[in-house]
């Protein structure tokens, strides 16, 4: 692959990866004003986000079994085309429970324009080549995920929190039509697989196992932190606007530069330490955060960033590193494990939110640190 065949590859990713996730938060800095809007309970309302999680980790078996065997391209086609029709319902419906199935629609389809793309990256290019493209496709989520949840906070006050639903799905739409007629058919030299491993096979690596409970952990933390930031900024003593509290949201950035920091990292040091670092690091973020103090705040929410992408960077390189074959189910398995987590992150932290406060949200995740942890300690 010369390097212009290479950097085209990168954006077609980078576009792709990038259009997709910014679907997947765009709810997120205004739950409050979708509570107030459909007068409707704060857990329900968060559904707007997990129910968008809980299609993602549904689809990613089905999808992960399709990359193994089908060409990427059609893939790709059908998933933006499903992705951005089921925006536009968001975008128009006045019933909550339209909005939240419409939601979900969009997550059974995403893995189409992520999951499959990342494995058959993984089964096609060269490791070389694999790590800094893995590197761009982990930028890629993070600036989708950032440029989301700026569409729904700062267009609602001008316009309406509509709007960005309908920004989102032509997004979606010119990246399909990117990926489609940009990806290049041959990525590499490797072979094809020999033998298609499955699922139980995959889940009865111990190694591989700590790795996708790792996911879990890690996105179950990061989820329930930036899913109810929102209502504790809403309250006393910050009582936040929309528009400040999306501002905090541009901490979410730092993902960006450490996707290929990390990656490096590990190469040097190994996983396990980097996988250690990263939980320590977020574990001291979130008691920051606790401070009622928007400095410490500040500060807590971008060390949270950091130490999650640490944490997941290192787990998916580590991942891909330790296959040779069954790329498309592993990788399914590993994204299916991460989206389970934050599903079950976000509707349990809603129920300890609603019962005991922002106290309790955060010692539930300073708990869930104990699985990236354990997962580090076992690379060493």
């Amino acid at each position: 692959m010369t390097d212009k065949s290479h950097l085209r590859l990168q954006l077609v990713i980078f576009s792709l990866v990038s259009a997709a996730f910014t679907n997947i938060y765009i709810t997120q800095p205004i739950l409050p004003v979708l509570q107030s809007e459909f007068s409707a309970d704060m857990v329900i309302i968060s559904s707007t986000v997990s129910a968008v999680i809980l299609g993602i980790a549904l689809a990613n078996l089905p999808f992960g079994i399709l990359a193994d065997r089908f060409p990427i391209q059609p893939i790709i086609f059908i998933g933006g085309i499903f992705v951005a029709l089921a925006g536009l319902i968001c975008a128009i419906t006045a019933n909550l429970w339209i909005l939240i199935g419409a939601r979900f629609v969009q997550g059974l389809f995403i893995p189409a324009l992520t999951t499959c793309l990342a494995a058959h990256l993984a089964k096609t290019l060269p490791v070389e080549r694999l790590n800094v493209v893995m590197a761009s496709y982990i930028s890629a989520t993070v600036l989708g995920g950032l440029g989301g949840r700026l569409l729904g906070g700062f267009i609602h006050p001008p316009l309406h929190w509509r709007y960005a639903f309908f920004s989102a799905s032509a997004l979606v739409f010119i990246a399909t039509l990117i990926g489609v007629w940009g990806l290049p058919k041959n990525l590499g030299d490797k072979k094809p697989e020999k033998k298609n491993v499955g699922f139980v096979e995959l889940m009865k690596q111990p190694d591989l196992l700590r790795i996708f409970f790792c996911s879990a952990g890690s996105f179950a933390i990061f989820s329930s932190v930036f899913n109810y930031l929102p209502f504790r900024l809403d309250a006393p003593p910050f009582s936040f606007t929309t528009q400040q509290t999306t501002m905090l949201y541009g901490a979410y950035v730092i993902g960006i530069f450490i996707g290929p920091f990390v990656g490096r990292i590990s190469n040097r040091f190994g996983s396990g330490p980097t996988l250690i670092s990263g939980s320590a690091f977020l574990g001291i973020s979130l008691v920051l955060i606790l401070i009622p103090w928007v400095p410490a705040v500040v500060v807590g929410l971008i060390g949270t960033v950091a130490g999650f992408f640490t944490i997941h960077a290192a787990a998916v390189g580590n991942l891909n590193r330790k296959l040779s074959s069954g790329q498309g189910r592993a990788n399914a398995l590993y994204v299916l494990f991460y989206y389970l987590g934050g599903c079950l992150g976000i509707t349990c932290s809603g129920f300890l939110f609603r019962l005991y406060g922002w106290t309790a949200v955060i010692g539930f995740c300073i708990l869930l640190l104990l699985i990236p942890l354990y997962s580090g300690y076992r690379e060493l």
